[in-house]
This record gives structure tokens, C-alpha cells and sequence, in this order.
């Protein structure tokens, strides 16, 4: 069985969701297949400076970090504290895409890289829309430098991008963080729409299982 994880690196609330998100997919490794799925959440032709919405963020980012107990970085908020002097453009495409690379490259290690990307943005202020935002993480993962471009830029890794935005309106996510799991090919249930807590996330896990293992 798989459970899927619906975010978008430049959501806020999937941030805080991360280690809730890791810790879930370490308790069940081995017994589900945990598969991530980028959101699209901005997406344009052209894009639009953070200033667009640094407003929003600049309230919002402190609701989260209340609500999850997670911190955004200084450097992440310098641009969100002063916009007009930012180079930002937000946009969705290139995480989901780095997203995509590392998937076929570790499987099995998509929960975890989908909240380096989310880090390397909300703490450590790192710009995803450049190529250079993921150097550090080549390290971290064993990727050559050559292949991890040329892929990053490929044709055939953005139609698995776009085909994961589009998946996810499939499967009728309408907000980011969500969480599903597939029982079968038609049979899904939603385990978390917006930010949950571990406990209860775990509880929805354990309850769905006991219900599927009954029904066998």
C-alpha cells in the first residue's frame, strides 16, 4: 500500500507538517510505500515578485511556527521583510522537478528530501528557483553535479512534474499539506487535510489499517 504526500515546497504549512511527515514515514518504513507529490501551488508563465505576497507570508509564518513549533530562518525572512529589495520570484516548477530527480534516484528517501527543499527555502533562505539552491544537497545525496542538471532541465522531468500537479488535482487536493493512503486502485482515504499532529495523524494510520485488515 501507499501513502501519499501532497505538498509544495513553497507551502508554509508543509513546512511546519515536515516532521510530523518524516517521523510517520520512519515509523512505517517497510510497511507502506510513502510516495511525495508536488502541488503546483504557483505556478506562471511569469512569475511575480515575493513582494506579491510577503504581506501574507509575514503574518502567516508566525501562525505556523505557533501552531508547529517550527522556526523560519532570518534569511528566509529578509526577503520577506523587505520585498522591494529582493530577487525572488516564486515559483513551484524547479523544486518539483528536483523532487521528480530524486525520486528515481532514492524512493525511498522522497519524505526526507522534500523537507530538505522546504528547509533549504523557509531557514536557510535559499532561492529554489535557482539551480545553485540545490548544490549543498548533491553532497548530502551522492548525486553527480553533471547528471542532476542536465536532469534538473530535461523535457522528461517536467512532464513528471506537471504530471504529479495534475495527479494531485486528481485526486481532489485542494489545499497542501494532504495525506492519502491508496488501499486500491479506486480506494483512498484521506488521512490529513491542512497540518495535523503526529498523535492524530499515527491514531487515522493505525484506525484505516485495523479497518482494511478486518475487511480482508
Amino acid at each position: 500500500m501507499t501513502i501519499y504526500y501532497c505538498y509544495d515546497a513553497y507551502c508554509g504549512w508543509c513546512y511546519g507538517f515536515s516532521p510530523v511527515m518524516k517521523k510517520i514515514a520512519d515509523d512505517y518504513k517497510g510497511k507502506f510505500f510513502f510516495e511525495v507529490l508536488s502541488g503546483g501551488m504557483i505556478i506562471s508563465d511569469q512569475p511575480s515578485p515575493i513582494g506579491v505576497m510577503a504581506g501574507y507570508i509575514r503574518q502567516a509564518y508566525k501562525v505556523v511556527e505557533e501552531r508547529t513549533g517550527i522556526r523560519f530562518g532570518s534569511d528566509f525572512l529578509w526577503h520577506i521583510n523587505n520585498p522591494d529589495d529582493s530577487d525572488w520570484f516564486p515559483n513551484s516548477e524547479k523544486p518539483a522537478i528536483a523532487l521528480c530527480v530524486l525520486k528515481d534516484l532514492f524512493p525511498e528517501r522522497q519524505v526526507e528530501f522534500a523537507a530538505d527543499l522546504q528547509y533549504a527555502l523557509n531557514f536557510e533562505g535559499r532561492d529554489l528557483c535557482d539551480d545553485e539552491a540545490y548544490r549543498h544537497l548533491l553532497e548530502k545525496y551522492s548525486i553527480h553535479a553533471d547528471q542532476f542538471y542536465a536532469s534538473l532541465h530535461s523535457d522528461a522531468y517536467k512532464e513528471k512534474a506537471y504530471y504529479e500537479f495534475a495527479l494531485c488535482k486528481q485526486l481532489q487536493v485542494t489545499g497542501f499539506p494532504a495525506v492519502l493512503l491508496q488501499a486500491a486502485d479506486t480506494k483512498f482515504y484521506l488521512l490529513a487535510r491542512g497540518f495535523t499532529e503526529y498523535d492524530v495523524l499515527k491514531e487515522r494510520i493505525e484506525a484505516v489499517t485495523k479497518e482494511l485488515g478486518q475487511s480482508k
